[in-house]
This record gives structure tokens, sequence and C-alpha cells, in this order.
């Protein structure tokens, strides 16, 4: 019996209850915008009841240790939040994926040196004798397998996350890097760690053999985490974040498993169902499957012509200045934002809603249209245009807003690239091709506003660019909003 007292463990199962109920209120929450802020603290608390309700269960112990990693923890925490910029968000959350993937790894590798020892304090040789001997303490062989899954799971979510981190903070190519023989590399790195987990779970090899095993099995499970990334180029990194996310749900629950903590078994299992539940969705919204995103090299061969980072590849693109832009705000009767990350990086959101307000002032219908996968992240946008006190009945998804553009005036197209790029309808030669777009080009008039005709996360040119109705204001996002703003007032 964990603890000494009978009373720890009524008091623990309360909060597990509690905790869990209030994570699935909490996720509930995060799915709109207007609780979404609600959601997030709901879920903290819900944490912090866990892992008090976790201690309390293990009752009488040495707490010290405990109590660093707490301060450790939440100053590194308190760092990030008051350092890190609402355009690092992404890498941050790929990194905090990375985190929980590395801790379900290290638990993992914990709970097999208790099973060794185990089996080494036990007085018969055979590991199922051993297993058999200690089914309450260690939950049957079973129990190994768990934890060596959450050791596999959790090295391949820590190395995937830590190299999407560096290809969304731009400190690694966001490019495909596509490694030759790469699916048989990545087919052996998946079947020889599950054989050698096998092995050291069940099978006949000493202590030092077995323990040989998991460390291959880490090791392995580590590099097949950056070969599953690796190919992937930045524009399907919101996939990637989201499936990544659904990893590290998936191995907090193996973990919880392994150290038989209910709690841990239900929160992980939420963050891994919804994980996977919204990179469906997000592959949805590209037209890819899984399997396309993972092992398919987004993005490897641009389409002859297509041009890369530079400004060239391009014929008759139009552009204007801000003067001319204002002219035509000012007789809109309705208008359509698109934002994309390019208004992250200029920090242009609260520039935008300003100028929003103006036009609406002006008797302008004001929307904005959120793709999907605007951003480096799923609901990138939502969560800037919130930051900036946008009305949330502007903000409307692809979907719901796709087929009015036709019947609008003005397009203004902020730092957005592949989402609005036409060659995804019908250039069959585009490696965007057959991913849902907002349908930009049908407004009357269209300003895109950009720094310059650099291309998007896929590296292809932007079709967009040179039609007849689309004009380029070359500016910096919030600069430009804010001399919009400025001259509209003036017109």
């Amino acid at each position: 019996m964990i603890g000494d007292q009978p009373w720890n463990h009524l008091a623990a199962d309360f909060g597990f209850i509690l905790s869990v109920i209030l994570f699935m209120v909490a996720i509930m929450r995060l799915g709109k915008v207007k609780t979404a802020r609600s959601g997030n603290g709901m879920a903290a608390v819900a944490m912090l009841l866990a892992v008090v309700s976790q201690l309390v269960h293990e009752g009488q112990m040495d707490f010290i240790y405990i109590i660093i990693g707490l301060g450790v923890g939440s100053l590194v925490g308190l760092v990030m939040a008051l350092k890190v910029k609402m355009t690092q968000m992404p890498e941050m959350v790929a990194l905090l994926n990375g985190f929980g993937g590395l801790a379900s790894m290290f638990v993992g590798i914990a709970s097999y040196f208790q099973y060794v020892e185990a089996q080494a304090t036990s007085e018969k040789k055979g590991l199922f004798d051993i297993v058999v001997t200690n089914l309450d303490k260690m939950m049957g062989g079973f129990n190994g397998i768990n934890l060596m899954l959450a050791i596999l799971v959790g090295a391949v979510t820590f190395t995937g996350s830590i190299v999407a981190f560096l290809k969304l903070s731009e400190k690694m190519s966001g490019k495909p890097i596509l490694v030759p023989l790469r699916h048989v590399i990545n087919g052996m790195l998946l079947l020889v760690p599950l054989a050698l987990s096998v092995l050291a779970v069940w099978g006949p090899g000493s202590m030092a053999l077995n323990l040989t095993f998991v460390i291959i099995v880490s090791l392995m499970a580590l590099l097949l985490g950056i070969m599953l990334v690796i190919p992937i180029g930045g524009g399907d990194m919101p996939v990637v974040i989201s499936l990544l996310n659904s990893y590290s749900g998936v191995a907090a629950a193996l973990t919880g498993f392994t150290i038989n903590s209910p709690v841990l078994i239900v929160s992980g299992s939420l963050v891994g169902a919804s994980g996977i539940i919204l990179t469906q969705i997000m592959c949805k919204a590209m037209n890819r499957s899984l399997m396309n995103v993972m092992f398919g090299g987004f993005g490897a061969e641009p389409a002859a012509g297509a041009g890369d980072k530079k400004d060239d590849g391009y014929k008759n693109v139009k552009s204007c200045d801000v003067e001319e832009a204002a002219m035509v705000l000012a007789d809109a009767q309705s208008c359509i934002i698109i934002p994309g990350y390019g208004m992250a990086v200029a920090q242009a959101q609260h520039a935008v809603r300003e100028l929003a307000d103006a036009m609406s002032k002006r008797g302008c219908q004001m929307r904005y249209a959120i793709h999907p996968v605007a951003g480096r992240m799923p609901g990138h946008m939502n969560v800037l245009l919130a930051e900036a006190n946008v009305p949330y009945d502007q903000l409307l998804e692809m979907d719901a807003i796709n087929n009015d553009f036709k019947n609008t005036d003005v397009a203004i197209v902020i730092g957005a690239n592949d989402v609005v790029n036409p060659a995804a309808k019908d250039n069959k030669a585009s490696p965007l091709y057959g991913m849902p777009v907002l349908n930009v080009e049908e407004a009357r008039s269209v300003f895109v506003i950009k720094r310059s005709l650099g291309a998007g996360f896929a590296g292809v040119k932007n079709e967009l660019f040179e039609k007849d109705n689309v004009r380029m204001v070359y500016a910096d996002g919030r600069k430009a909003c804010e001399d919009l703003l400025k001259a509209l007032k003036e017109a």
C-alpha cells in the first residue's frame, strides 16, 4: 500500500476526478476564441490540482527535489512568458511539446531501472517468473511494454519538436531535407526499437544486455524523430505542430500507465485525441493526407519557373502607393482583410484593427478571412487579432467566407502568401496544387501589403501578384496600415 494513511488515497482520487473534469471542460473552452483564455487558465488549474493530488497519493516522501524542480520549471516558464514574443509562439509551442516528450522518455527510463531492480532482487531467474511474482507492483509484462513505448514515443516527440522549433525559428532551413532511402531508414528505426523493446521486457538476456537494449531504443527513437520531421517543409509546419502535440499526449498517457497515474492517463489521452482530431482537420484544410504530410516531402521540387525567395520570375506586377490605395478604400462598401505570418512579424494587428475601425465608421462592412493554416500554427491569426480586440464575429473561417470574395469591393492581404496563391487551384505543377486557398483574386480590387515579392513557406511564386486587379503595396505591414489610416482620414 502506497501512503501511510487511507485518507490520502481518498483525497487524491477526488482531486484526480476533479482535475480530469477541469481538463475536459478546458479543452471544450479552448475550441472557441471567446472562451480560449479562460480555458487555458482552467487547464493550468487542472494540472496544478493533478500534481498536488499525486503528491498527496504518494504520502510521506522527500519533497526537496520536487520543490527544486517546481521552482526551476516555474522560473523558466515565467521567463519564457515574459520574453517570448507573440510571433515566436509557434516555435515555443513546438519546444514545449518536445519538453513533454523528453519528460515521458526520462520517466520511462527511470521506470525501467525499477523494473530491472525488481528482476535483480527476485529469487527466481526467469523474467516471466519475476513478472508473475511482482504482478501487483509491476502490472505484469505489459507494463514493461508500456514504459518502452513511453520511451520510444517520448524520444520521437522530443527530437521531432526540436527540428520543428529550429525550422520555425529559421535557425534551420525550412525547405524539406530528403535523405536518400529515408523510408527504408525510418522503417528500420521503428521496427528495430520495437523488437528490442520486446526483448528488453520478455527476453532471456542479462541485466546489462537489457539495459543496453533500452539505450539503443532511446537513441534510435531520437534519430527517428529527426528523420520524420526534416523532410517536411515550412508549408506543412502547422500540421506537424498538431501531430507532435498529439504525440506528447500519447507519451504522457503511456507514462501514466507506467507509473499507475489515472489522471496522467486521462489527460494524456485527451491531449492525444484532440491533437489527432486537429491534425486531421488541418490535413483536410490543406487537402492532404497525413501520410502525404509525413512522408511526401512537401515543397521539395518547386515547379519550373516558380521562383524562390528572390523577387524574380514575375511579369506584369503592378504596384501603388498608400495614397492611391486609400482612395479606393474610402469608397469601399465591403472589405475583407486576409492576415498572414507577415502581419505577425510586423506586429501589425493593432494597426490593422484601427484601420478596420476607421473604415467601419465610413460605412464599410469589415470582415477577416482566416485560413486554417495561416501563420505557423493552428489559430495563430485568431490569437493575434483577439489580442488586438478585433470583434469575434468579424473573424470568419475560409469555408464561411470564401464565396463572398466575388461580391466584395476590396480585399487587403497583409503578409499572407501561400494561402492566397491561385496556383493551388489550377497549376498542377505547383507543390501547392490541391490545397484549398482563399479566393482573393475574385474581389473587385486587391491590395497586397508586403515587403517584397519574396515567396512564402512553400518557396514558390505567388500567381496572385500578377492578376490585373491586384496592386502591391511594398511596405512593412504595421507602417503601411498606419499610413493607410492617416491617408484615409485625409481622403
